[in-house]
């Protein structure tokens, strides 16, 4: 099949042979239709031809069958007219009456002879009547004709319309087939991968400039993208040195009123620099699809280094679950980071003298529960917003923790829940692929 460019002549192009198609076979379905519906009445009519003989049949008072024919008959099976023919045979086969006695009746029925036959009992003698046309000299009644052919076959017209609808669907479909793939690809564009782009190859002439224009139009939100993150890190790298220089200086000062809270808002600062680093390094993570950590071993990890913050704050952390390794398909580092962060918002929100369970799972899971007041359920699907902050008089938090979840939940093709217990406190469940098994979402 031709391949073209434009759109409208490949729909065009198809259409037409569909027509063609069916403007070949129609007129042979029309016809043979029509044939059929000539030979039918010509049946009936020689069948009616022949009734008419056998109300002309009667017998004598000796018993011997005998024909009247009134003169109109007689010039109608007339060899001067010779369209018509009759015999009338007896029982055994004999010509009792025939319209060409002088030719022999198997001969006259051969060639364009076409007719009918019925059988009547007059008296007690049982004849058969046959009555033929020459088609070499036939002139069909046309309105007879056409008012039985479109009585029975003109109900054909809809569901050839129904076919040619159908076709046309397909055809279009078809055709229609590159702009559905590349709508496909156009879902899978999002900020975490603003590298795919839409295919060119087998778009109609007609929509290439579109998505030529939409192509260029990612191009530029690509590096709008990267101009962002690339911001983002270099602010955060810039930062880190003056905060180490003010936390230095800040150490050198006497111990009095105030230094206390400048030591915190030196580490909060701190704590949000490296919370843009990390942003900044999830925006541009490549995940190796073949890579493999250590669920447990993250978490144990995990836990012990927030320990000693857990404890500043009057508060407990504990590792629950399964003591043996459950392998799962992520980055290492990337997977410690969405826990610790999960980890660290629990400490600072349940209450105090109680415990943070961190529970790692069999099934590639990892819970983060807490004793806290809980998440309201109109802000659950609001907390992994960047810089979302449900309670924005504290001061201890500039609402990037969750979002870093979120980004390596993201990049990992898993998923995370969140849910508020029946006996108080919020529940994260951080879901991953096991390494033993193909990811179910996407790629």
């Amino acid at each position: 099949m031709f391949r073209f460019k434009s759109l409208t002549s490949r729909i065009v192009f198809l259409h037409i042979v569909a027509v063609a198609v069916a403007a070949v076979f129609l007129p042979l379905l029309l016809l043979w239709l029509l044939n059929s519906e000539i030979n039918q009445l010509h049946r009936e009519a020689m069948r009616d031809q022949a009734d008419v003989l056998g109300e002309r049949l009667s017998v004598d008072p000796g018993g011997k069958v005998v024909l009247n024919l009134p003169e109109s008959l007689k010039g109608l099976y007339s060899d001067a007219y010779g369209r018509y023919r009759y015999d009338i045979f007896d029982a055994d086969g004999h010509v009792l009456f025939s319209s060409h006695r002088a030719e022999p009746p198997k001969q006259a029925l051969s060639g364009t002879i076409s007719g009918a036959s019925v059988i009547r009992d007059i008296g007690d003698q049982t004849v058969r009547i046959h009555v033929a046309e020459d088609l070499s000299h036939r002139d069909v009644i046309i309105d007879d004709i056409v008012s039985n052919f479109f009585r029975r076959v003109g109900w054909i017209t809809i569901p050839i319309l129904l076919i040619l609808l159908a076709a046309d669907i397909v055809i279009f479909r078809r055709a229609v087939i590159p702009l559905l793939q590349a709508s496909e690809e156009a879902r899978n564009i999002g900020p975490a991968r603003t590298g795919i782009r839409l295919p060119t190859e087998r778009i109609p002439s007609e929509i290439l400039p579109l998505v030529t224009a939409v192509n260029q139009a990612f191009d530029r939100l690509e590096e709008g993208f990267h101009a962002q993150r690339q911001f983002t890190a270099d602010a955060a790298h810039q930062l880190r040195t003056p905060l180490a220089i003010l936390r230095t200086r800040i150490e050198t000062l006497e111990a009095g009123k105030g230094t206390r809270e400048l030591h915190a808002d030196i580490e909060s600062m701190g704590r949000i620099v490296n919370q843009l680093l990390e942003i900044a390094e999830l925006d541009t993570l490549v995940l190796d699809p073949g890579e493999t950590a250590d669920l447990r071993a993250v978490c144990a990890e995990v836990v012990g280094s927030i320990a000693p913050y857990a404890l500043a704050q009057q508060k407990d952390i504990a590792l629950r679950g399964t003591d043996g390794p459950v392998q799962v398909k992520g980055n290492a580092e990337m997977l410690q980071r969405a826990i610790f962060n999960l980890a660290e918002n629990a400490i600072k929100y349940t209450a105090d003298d109680t415990s943070v369970d961190v529970e790692v799972r069999d099934d590639g899971s990892v819970r983060v529960r807490d004793c806290g007041p809980g998440i309201p359920l109109a802000e659950q699907d609001l907390i992994f917003r960047r810089f979302w902050r449900g309670d924005r008089r504290r001061t201890d938090g500039a609402g990037l923790g969750l979002s870093i979840v979120q980004g390596v939940v993201d990049d990992h093709a898993a998923t995370v829940a969140v849910e508020n217990l029946p006996t108080g406190g919020a529940q994260f469940t951080l879901s991953f692929h096991l390494a033993s098994a193909e990811p179910t979402g996407a790629s």
